[in-house]
């Protein structure tokens, strides 16, 4: 099984801030449900993490030592790294939407972003078949994950809300995805 989780919340994710590549740890909120993750996700045998310290603080709990893998490294926002969302005007966010080679000022697009995941996807194939594997990640990379499991483009990922903490589920069965489980929040109850 491919367990993806959502990192816990951030004072930047508190304030409404576009948070990419920004190193931001934990707020006490976002510790409290890295705790409560722990308890949702059951036993498990591998955790990879993004390299960013949300994402490995999120995992700590689980007591496992954590495989760095820069592919799950949230989107690059360049520019609009540290902005609140509001600043994004609906020009940009429409371009953005409609062209997955559109690329915010000084970062990433969103089929870059795609290219990355899938393969980091396709090589946790093999182990998650046989292994509970977690991977701490962040917004953009769960919605890649799920276009991956899902088998559709990049598209969708316009569609999906991915919640703060939140876990995805992907079952491997003969080699094969299939998304068993999305946006889990039910472990945040009372938060």
């Amino acid at each position: 099984m491919l367990l993806i989780v959502r990192h816990g919340r951030t004072i930047a994710n508190a304030s409404g801030l576009l948070q990419g590549r920004v190193d931001n740890p934990l707020d006490d909120r976002g510790k409290r449900q890295a705790q409560q993750i722990l308890a949702a996700l059951g036993p498990i045998d591998v955790v990879v993490s993004s390299p960013l310290q949300r994402a490995r603080e999120t995992a700590e709990p689980l007591g496992l030592p954590a495989r760095i893998d820069e592919r799950w490294i949230e989107l690059d926002y360049g520019e609009w790294d540290q902005r609140p969302i509001t600043d994004i005007g609906p020009d940009q966010w429409a371009q953005w939407r409609n062209d997955p080679m559109f690329a915010p000022p000084g970062g990433e697009s969103l089929a870059e972003l795609d290219r990355r995941v899938v393969e980091a996807c396709d090589e946790l194939v093999g182990e998650a078949e046989e292994l509970n594997v977690a991977v701490f990640t962040h917004v953009s990379p769960i919605k890649s994950a799920i276009s991956w499991a899902l088998g559709v483009n990049g598209s969708i990922s316009w569609r999906l809300h991915v919640g703060q903490a939140q876990i995805s589920r992907i079952l491997i069965r003969d080699g094969r995805p299939a998304l068993t489980s999305f946006n889990e929040t039910w472990h945040l109850q009372g938060a």
